[in-house]
Parts: structure tokens; sequence; C-alpha cells
């Protein structure tokens, strides 16, 4: 199965111009169809807290139609702002779109990033998402997630096979980035498939590096800095016989596990 990293530069707050860039860009890549195509976190808006002007119902539609006229699947990032009496009032999401503009599920971001203030402006989900895309078995996360381990273990209990992560990853800590993206690829035997911004927004600078990895740790291909559509094919067929070969997940001791909600319609 294809996948396809879109890293770009967004325009701040503006989702026409962003979507506008996206579908040049896709455009521009000749995709084939049933790739798997993964946006940034807040990938039409950047990350923004403002949530009277980001939550709307414009990137689902958008991501649908998008879908449907490219036959792909599609990962956007977006926000969705909860009843008025909820604290925070937001959640930080992702979906999973089928090449027909059927929403497969919704992920929204266990870890808000306390740090970059946004757990003042988001609350955490509670629950994992895994779906089956072609023949790919695919678990998205978001930005953060990236470091709190535990919750792609759970997710590979799962049966997830292939992580989708879509991110804002701020250019001051991009080794962190990269280190654990392939920590996480190797200690799950999974393929890892990243995307994150590049640019600069009002706050923070970005440096991109989107990248691929196999679930032996191989990168399949990388990025730099540029916006480009990063893509490759991955093999399912290699995870499994790696799974076979090097069994190191049946040794995992679930009891000293925790344990989440997750939501699984494979």
């Amino acid at each position: 199965m294809r996948f396809a990293c879109v890293q770009y530069d967004m325009l701040w707050e503006d989702k026409a111009a962003n979507h506008a860039i996206i579908e040049r860009m896709l455009h521009e890549a000749k995709l084939t169809q049933g790739t798997f195509v993964l946006l940034p976190e807040f990938g039409d808006t950047g990350f923004s807290m403002d949530l009277n002007r980001i939550a709307d119902d414009q990137t689902l539609q958008w991501g649908c139609n998008l879908a449907r006229k490219l036959s792909v699947f599609i990962q956007p990032g977006f926000a969705r702002q909860l009843q008025a009496d909820e604290s925070p009032p937001g959640r930080n999401c992702a979906a999973i779109i089928a090449p027909d503009g059927a929403v497969l599920g919704e992920y929204q971001k266990v870890q808000p990033f306390s740090y970059g203030k946004e757990s003042q402006f988001y609350s955490g989900g509670d629950h994992l998402l895994i779906r089956r895309c072609g023949d790919a078995i695919a678990c998205p996360l978001i930005c953060y997630d990236l470091r709190f381990p535990e919750l792609w273990r759970l997710a590979t209990l799962a049966g997830a096979e292939i992580f989708t992560i879509g991110a804002s990853w701020p250019a001051a800590r991009q080794q962190h980035w990269r280190s654990l993206l392939i920590a996480r690829a190797i200690e799950n035997q999974v393929y890892v498939v990243a995307v994150n911004r590049t640019g600069t927004d009002p706050h923070l600078q970005y440096a991109g590096g989107s990248i691929i990895i196999s679930p032996k740790g191989e990168v399949l291909a990388e990025a730099d800095d540029r916006p480009i559509v990063l893509q490759t094919d991955v093999d399912l067929n290699a995870l499994r016989a790696w799974r076979s070969e090097f069994p190191a997940l049946k040794d995992i001791r679930r009891g000293l596990l925790g344990s989440i909600t997750v939501d699984s319609a494979n």
C-alpha cells in the first residue's frame, strides 16, 4: 500500500488558502488510487487555540470531497468544539476518510501539549482508533502523543500495524521527533508514517522532517524542511514476516500495562 505525507507551510487560520495549497501539491504528486494521504496536525489552520475561528465542519467536508475526487484515503487534522459547559472546550482531532468519502472514524488527541498551553484550550480524548484501510490496519495519533509509548503499545496489542501521526512539531526539538519515531517503529514492529509541517506561525518555527519508517527501524523516505509530498510503498507481508521471525511482541507482559478504550472496526 502507498502512503503520502503532505508537508507544507500553512497560512495562519486560513482554511481556503491551505486547502488550495494541499490540492495543488496532491495534483502535482500524481497519486495512485487508494493511496493513504496524511496531513499535519491542524493542517488547514496551523496550531491555533482560537476555537471560534477554526472549529467548524469545513475541514471534514473538504476532506470527504477531496478523498472522493482523488479516490484516496485522507487523514486531516482539525479542531472540534465541545458543549458550552465543558472545559477545556475543544478537542484536537484527526479523522480517517475512505476513498468513497465516508468518514471511517475520528481520533481525539489523548495527550494535549501542556508545555505549549494546548491543555488550556483542548481536553484529552479517551480512546484509540484503529481502522482497516485497504490492506493496512492503521492507528492515527497526533504530535505530542509521540512522547507517550504506552499509547503505541496498547494500539499495537489491539492490532495496529501502521501508525499515521500528524504533527506541528517545533524545530527546537527536531532531534526528539526523529529519534522517538524510529524507536516507536522498532519497539512495536510497526510501520510509522509521520508528517510534520514546515515554515513558521506567529509563535514557532517548524523544520518538517516528515518520515516513513519500517518495522525494523529503517528509514524508507525522509523529507528536509521544504514543502514536499513524501511517498513510498509499505509491505505488510514483510511486517508480518518480521513479527513471526522475531516475536518480541509475544513476550509483552500485558498485566504490567495499563488500558484504554480502543475503537476498532477491522
